[in-house]
């Protein structure tokens, strides 16, 4: 087996270290190593999704206006959705000879600008036309990477969920709101990291509760509020006085809530069920190291948000879906029964065997290739047959290595490196990029990636989100004929945005005041619940009867008794931060 071999980012300059596994799996797959860290490998995957922004843009068929995932600043062709996924038009008609005179990445991004993008990935909406990176919807609006939901809006990777609104990565729930990595869930409201819980409100890191408030590492639990416990009668007088339809008392419990979670211990990492795993929010997973959003993965290194079970198996450096996929690497945004893809991005529903293709759909055994459906033995969409094919691929591999290709920073792309950052159909600031690696305006263009302003907002506002009413009880349906102006200062007022019916519906049957940002701020907010996708070396804070900070004291006597824990870990919780942050066996000795 070969010894770890210590190599210099092309990129950030910065050392990383290639495992003897590592290479086990660059063989396994044939592929050589990278010449990225781990880091800006995924950053650079990152700037070819968009998740959360819709945009209003004429389609280049009909020349319609559509809503779309690309900005009408993108330099791509894009059809309406029902016309891309018809059988009206063939990518082939775009395919091309390759030309060994020219580097492989500088033809595959002229495809990529040639052959049509469909203007959203929706598949089987009923209802639900205003949604993106989604499949299975029903009555649905401004949904994004979520799946098999119904009567749901405003909401991120929220699958099998019914009538909830504002939430990100729930699973299985129902009648929630403004809520975080929920699974099980029924009314929970302002509350994340809960399973299996039933009627609460700003509660954290729950299991099997039940009318709980402001509660923060309970289990099995009923009629309890900030930890205390309540008479069933108490409890049901004391959340009347909290008055929970005011958006001033929400603000007010909000602060109080988050001040008090900071006050008990945090488990180093989010995840339950696994077997030797690193990484955080992982679960019922297995040999999985340095990866994030992992449900049911084995095998997995520098993977993130393959949440859709299972989410894979034997994976390197592949971010975003999931559900069965096998031996993938440096990959994004694909999934649903795929094997052998290297080097894509948008590949989905029963793909093999796949180098460097984009948005292709049940297609195998084809390198180079945009917007292919059900194809096979093609190169930058020419048909082949499968012994031309078989020979003109390790030619072209060749070529790469010979004649590679210099991004604008001078890095050096050969075969085995992902897209350059000037083939994403997305600029900087409004890719995924952006959220996990922000960079100011400055910087992205020093970088040499694409920055594009935000539009101006196409509709004036008529009352300001301040001026809306306190309290739900005070609100009719006068307010679904205002243009509210979002009071954001990261709008800075830019942004508009209005009220469906059954989003205002929805706030009076569970008595819960208007809200005051537009979507996509409030979407903002939760995803900074989202911990980085990084690691730091930490100890243990439990200093033998109370944490280190004194914050928090124990509740039963630790192994390690009196003395400080000298348990270490590595944790997506960096060492600034203030959370009490516990190893697995101190915080299981407090919470179970």
């Amino acid at each position: 087996m070969p010894q770890s071999k210590t190599k210099t980012c092309q990129n950030c300059k910065a050392k990383f270290i290639i495992e003897p596994e590592d290479f086990e799996f660059y063989k396994k797959i044939d592929v050589p190593e990278p010449t990225f860290c781990p880091e800006c490998r995924m950053q650079r995957r990152m700037i070819f999704k968009n998740d959360f922004l819709l945009y209003k843009r004429r389609e280049d068929f009909a020349g319609e206006e559509v809503f779309s995932t690309f900005s009408p600043e993108a330099p791509i062709k894009v059809y309406g959705r029902d016309y891309w996924w018809s059988d009206k038009w063939d990518a082939l008609e775009y395919g091309q000879d390759y030309n060994f005179n020219k580097p492989f990445f500088k033809q595959i991004k002229k495809l990529i600008r040639r052959v049509p993008w469909p203007s959203q990935v929706l598949l089987n909406a009923v209802n639900s036309d205003y949604c993106m990176n989604s499949a299975d919807l029903k009555n649905c609006y401004l949904m994004s990477s979520s799946g098999y939901s119904e009567d749901c809006a405003y909401s991120h990777r929220t699958n099998s969920t019914k009538d909830s609104y504002d939430n990100s990565y729930l699973s299985k729930c129902e009648l929630c709101y403004q809520s975080f990595k929920l699974a099980g869930c029924y009314r929970a409201f302002y509350s994340k990291d809960c399973t299996d819980c039933q009627d609460i409100y700003f509660c954290n890191n729950c299991i099997n509760c039940q009318n709980c408030f402001g509660c923060v590492n309970l289990r099995h639990k009923k009629y309890y509020i900030f930890n205390k416990l309540y008479t069933k009668e108490e409890y049901f007088k004391k959340v009347r006085e909290f008055d929970i339809g005011s958006y001033n008392k929400i603000l007010s419990l909000e602060r109080e809530t988050k001040e008090f979670w900071l006050k008990f211990p945090n488990k180093f990492m989010q995840g339950r069920k696994n077997v030797n795993v690193t990484g955080n929010n992982i679960y019922n997973s297995k040999n999985v190291f340095n990866s994030f959003i992992i449900q049911a993965g084995e095998n997995l290194k520098y993977c993130q948000s393959l949440e859709v079970q299972p989410g894979g198996k034997d994976c390197y450096d592949y971010s975003f879906f999931g559900e069965n996929a096998e031996l993938v690497y440096e990959t994004a945004a694909a999934g649903r029964t795929i094997s052998n893809i290297k080097f894509c991005f948008n590949t989905y529903i029963s793909c093999r065997d796949l180098e460097y293709c984009v948005q292709c759909e049940n297609t195998s055994d084809c390198f180079g290739c945009v917007g292919l459906r059900h194809k096979q033995y093609c190169i930058l969409n020419r048909q082949y047959t499968k012994e031309q094919y078989e020979e003109l691929v390790p030619k072209i591999k060749k070529h790469m290595n010979e004649m590679p290709y210099l991004d604008k920073t001078g890095s050096i792309y050969k075969y085995g490196e992902f897209f350059p950052p000037e083939c994403s159909t997305f600029s900087y600031n409004r890719s995924m990029a952006q959220d996990f690696f922000p960079l100011t305006k400055e910087q992205v263009l020093k970088k040499g990636y694409i920055w594009h302003d935000k539009p101006k907002a196409d509709y004036k506002p008529t009352i300001k989100a301040k001026e809306l009413p306190d309290h739900i009880k005070d609100a009719d349906d006068s307010i679904l004929k205002q243009v509210i102006q979002c009071s954001s200062s990261d709008c800075a007022g830019s942004r508009v945005f209005r009220l469906i019916p059954q989003e205002l519906a929805f706030y009076k049957k569970t008595n819960l005041p208007l809200p005051r940002f537009c979507p996509d701020c409030r979407n903002k907010k939760r995803f900074k619940q989202i911990f980085p996708f990084k690691l730091w070396s930490r100890k243990c804070m439990c200093a033998g009867e109370t944490s280190s900070n004194k914050l928090y004291k124990n509740t039963i006597e630790h192994k390690h008794k009196d003395k400080p824990c000298k348990n270490t870990f590595q944790t997506t919780y960096a060492p600034d931060r203030k959370e009490i942050v516990y190893c697995e066996r101190c915080y299981n000795k407090e919470v179970g």
